[in-house]
């Protein structure tokens, strides 16, 4: 029903605007009927464009006027608390702001499977595990968080998801002041992030964070192979495909629930480590946009363009999930009264810390060196350094300098890292030179090894006899052993 609501409602504007302005005075273009109250609106949309006060209402106002007349037509609608309603159009009305204002996609009508929520404003309550929702009664429900004392129940949305519904409640107390900010001259140390692929984080004190990439794995790839093959086999509408379809939300709801709790905790970790925290301002969608087709001028045809290439570098970006770890860690950082300082990426992963020269040739793969000093490191976290470079000189800080495990009291001064300096094996003694008639033995041909002791034996070297057994030579026979017949 709410549905219904909003795709009549989303209809209802795109038939306005296009009376309004594309019209002009005919009510159809095609019939060229002229305009009349009595065959078009007039306005935002349907209904009276002016309020008591003489005042213009906006169509989300017109719309929410034109509820009660709603019910009258339609009576089942009256299951449906107000206040959902009007939330419905709300609602709508953020899609288009959005579009307007933020440049997103206009908006779409909903299906079933992309309308699975509603929120109300007042009217709800909550006594110990069970919780009281308009037109719907009291139901019971898994409290999680118990709501403080003295904090007001503000709005309350209920989303339904693959494994049940789910209750959000938004709280205020105007009486508990607001998280403490820090000044940016408060500020005495900085660490700089560089999302990455192999690495979810590399931070500018020399750690990392895993990628445990929980959609892109061998073995969940194989699972979203056969998931989805699974249910387009099934006949539509049957059980069996609601089924298998079932299953399949289920499996992608536990990826995601995986990746938001490994993130929350990622961010609670990165937070703790200075007083503020320095990331790109990455455009993510940009990165994982379709490449250009090209096209054959003569022929007409489709020419390679790298997109089967970059498909899966986008499934990598979209399984780390950049943009959502970023909104957890500014979320943390607000808690915890830090700061979040958003730099430009350009030329981080290509910039040398200790000299400063730019060059595309500095960065081969996931190594990084200098082609004026010779600087050698990792690329990552010599872009993470980069970024607290940035920062510091963008925002005009005063950091304490201190001398972090791979970080020196400046990049100039830092040593490259163990990880790409060539190690090489020790040098093997040189073998002892035998005389004419010396038997080769591993005593005198081996390098000498190390005596382990075995626990509950009196053998020294693990593979020899006992002690009273010796090695014979070359000329000595086993008959003529001086001690065998007390061995």
């Amino acid at each position: 029903m709410l549905r219904a609501n909003y795709n009549w409602s989303l209809a209802d504007r795109i038939d306005s605007y296009y009376q309004r302005y594309i019209c002009g005075d005919y009510c159809d273009l095609r019939t060229k009927v002229i305009i009349t109250p009595l065959t078009c609106s007039l306005g935002g949309a349907t209904g009276n464009p002016w309020s008591n006060k003489g005042k213009k209402k906006s169509p989300v106002n017109i719309q929410i006027t034109e509820l009660p007349l709603l019910k009258k037509a339609r009576p089942w609608y009256e299951e449906i608390d107000s206040t959902v309603l009007q939330q419905n159009l709300r609602r709508l009305d953020n899609a288009y702001n959005n579009f307007f204002q933020q440049k997103r996609g206009f908006p779409k009508f909903k299906n079933r499977s992309t309308f699975h929520s509603f929120t109300y404003a007042t009217g709800v309550k909550i006594k110990g595990n069970k919780i009281y929702l308009p037109k719907l009664g009291w139901t019971k429900f898994y409290n999680s968080r118990p709501i403080p004392d003295g904090f007001k129940i503000k709005s309350v949305t209920v989303r339904k998801k693959s494994n049940g519904y789910y209750v959000s409640v938004r709280i205020e107390d105007k009486s508990v002041p607001d998280f403490p900010l820090k000044n940016i001259q408060e500020v005495k140390t900085v660490t700089g992030l560089d999302m990455g692929l192999g690495k979810l984080v590399y931070c500018s004190d020399s750690s990392a964070i895993d990628n445990p990439k929980f959609a892109t794995n061998p073995k969940t790839k194989r699972l979203q192979r056969i998931r989805p093959r699974r249910v387009s086999r099934k006949k539509r509408k049957s059980n069996n495909r609601r089924k298998a379809q079932k299953q399949l939300s289920g499996f992608q709801h536990r990826i995601a629930t995986r990746r938001e709790s490994y993130q929350w905790q990622t961010a609670k970790k990165i937070v703790q480590k200075s007083d503020a925290i320095a990331i790109e301002d990455l455009q993510i969608s940009n990165m994982i946009k379709r490449c250009k087709p090209k096209y054959d001028e003569k022929t007409g045809r489709f020419l390679k363009n790298g997109q089967s290439a970059k498909r899966a570098l986008n499934r990598l970006i979209a399984d780390a999930s950049w943009y959502s770890l970023t909104q957890k860690i500014e979320y943390m950082a607000a808690k915890s009264g830090k700061i979040v300082l958003r730099v430009n990426p350009r030329h981080t992963s290509q910039e040398c810390s200790v000299c400063h020269h730019i060059d595309p040739d500095n960065r081969e793969g996931e190594k990084f060196l200098c082609t004026n000093c010779g600087h050698v490191d990792d690329a990552n976290f010599q872009a993470s350094l980069n970024i607290k470079n940035k920062a510091i000189n963008q925002y005009g800080l005063n950091i304490v300098k201190r001398c972090d495990p791979g970080e020196l009291h400046s990049p100039r001064e830092r040593a490259p890292r163990e990880k790409f300096s060539q190690k090489v094996r020790r040098d093997l003694p040189e073998p002892k030179q035998l005389t004419l008639f010396q038997t080769p033995t591993s005593e005198l041909t081996e390098t000498k090894r190390r005596k382990h002791y075995a626990r509950k034996s009196k053998r020294d070297v693990p593979g020899n006899l006992s002690e009273y057994a010796f090695q014979l030579s070359l000329f000595n026979q086993e008959n003529n052993h001086p001690d065998r017949d007390s061995l």
